[in-house]
């Protein structure tokens, strides 16, 4: 099994799993508050040998207890294609979830569309909303649901009643985790989706946050944008203040897609690079900050009509961050740790791979491309 099993969660930070092409993402806001954003739980992974984490077994044994059941706060989808809600069932039957995050965009997909697990988190999904409609507001933790992004399918007869302050559109922010609030803590700012996406494509339809952890006057913020393209970041950096953009680490839109900074617009005959999203990306970047892919070892270089992760877009990426790194590429012939970005005692923040007690120096020797570590682990200060 990959991952050692001395890892433990940081105390406040994020984690980002090497689960293949695919996205898992944890966000620790403290000992107690877990939120588990995106699944990718392969068959393969649990077999010996294999490099993928089994993200719901390594989730089941992290997670805190309540009650004397393992406990995530809260499970969030960014959109239902199944890289993204691989194991949801599994994790749904194995873990008690306080609190779902979604889209509506899950309630006018066809079930021929879908899925057989996000078929099973649209059941969940369902049940919660009736549950809430029925206790006329918060109906409690395991529960509760946050829904995002404006849709008219909530005019409908089966949604009338769901209380607004449950839905969130981009724009605004929140401090609450399952019924507590953690302001100083935790904030979440909503980015995507608009309005006008909601029923188009079902990649430009990803729930995009900006998700910051705080300790006093420090902090560290993540970008998490699904599997957005260019169309839709373009109006996130255009519409959305600086303090929302600003970001520590950013988890490359679907796992470093080209299709982040290259479009073939309607006065384009061909793709072409979008150098104006690279430079936004580039300006909101605070120090230090990371780029992550979560996906199989990036290429030396793309096939026509290959998915990502693309190579074009990594080399972008390196031009806008400190420090590129993909959740399945490793300095050592050992299976890949999970990536840690930690807000640390004292506002000291780091990168790397703590398993194991492994500061960041492994990383930051993969970073350098040498194979020795620096004399002093990497770790950074405001």
């Amino acid at each position: 099994m990959p991952n050692s099993e001395e890892f433990q969660f940081p105390t406040r930070g994020f984690v980002f799993w090497p689960v293949g092409t695919g996205d898992s993402t944890t966000v620790c806001v403290n000992e107690e508050v877990v939120v588990q954003l995106d699944l990718n739980h392969l068959q393969e992974s649990e077999e010996e040998g294999d490099p993928h984490t089994p993200i719901v077994d390594r989730l089941e044994a992290l997670v805190p207890e309540v009650a004397d059941e393992p406990h995530l706060a809260v499970f969030g989808l960014t959109h239902p294609d199944q890289d993204h809600c691989r194991g949801f069932s599994d994790l749904l039957e194995r873990i008690h979830i306080g609190e779902l995050w979604f889209t509506p965009r899950i309630f006018s997909e066809f079930t021929e569309d879908l899925c057989d697990d996000a078929v099973s988190f649209r059941d969940e999904a369902l049940r919660r909303v009736e549950a809430t409609i029925a206790a006329g507001g918060d109906p409690g933790d395991g529960d509760r649901i946050r829904l995002f992004g404006a849709s008219e399918l909530l005019k409908e007869a089966d949604y009338l009643g769901f209380p607004a302050e449950m839905l969130m559109v981009p724009g605004e922010a929140f401090t609450t985790i399952n019924g507590e609030d953690l302001d100083g803590v935790f904030r979440a700012f909503v980015h995507a989706p608009f309005k006008d996406d909601i029923d188009a494509d079902r990649n430009d339809a990803s729930l995009a946050l900006q998700v910051g952890l705080f300790d006093g006057d420090q902090a560290v913020r993540a970008l998490l944008f699904g599997d957005l393209s260019y169309p839709v970041l373009k109006k996130i950096f255009d519409r959305s203040e600086d303090e929302d953009l600003g970001w520590n680490v950013m988890l490359s839109p679907h796992h470093c897609s080209k299709s982040a900074m290259y479009w073939q617009g309607p006065d384009d005959s061909e793709e072409v690079l979008k150098q104006e999203i690279l430079d936004a990306m580039a300006q909101a970047a605070e120090s230090p900050n990371h780029i992550f892919a979560s996906s199989e070892p990036v290429p030396r270089s793309d096939q026509k009509g290959a998915n990502p992760p693309h190579a074009k877009a990594k080399k972008r990426y390196e031009e806008v961050t400190e420090t590129f790194l993909c959740t399945m590429e490793n300095p050592s012939e050992e299976a890949p740790e999970p990536l840690v970005f930690e807000l640390g005692a004292g506002g000291s923040r780091y990168l790397g791979t703590i398993a194991s007690a492994k500061s960041a120096t492994a990383v930051a020797a993969q970073a350098r491309g040498g194979d020795q570590p620096p004399a002093e682990p990497t770790t950074y200060g405001r």
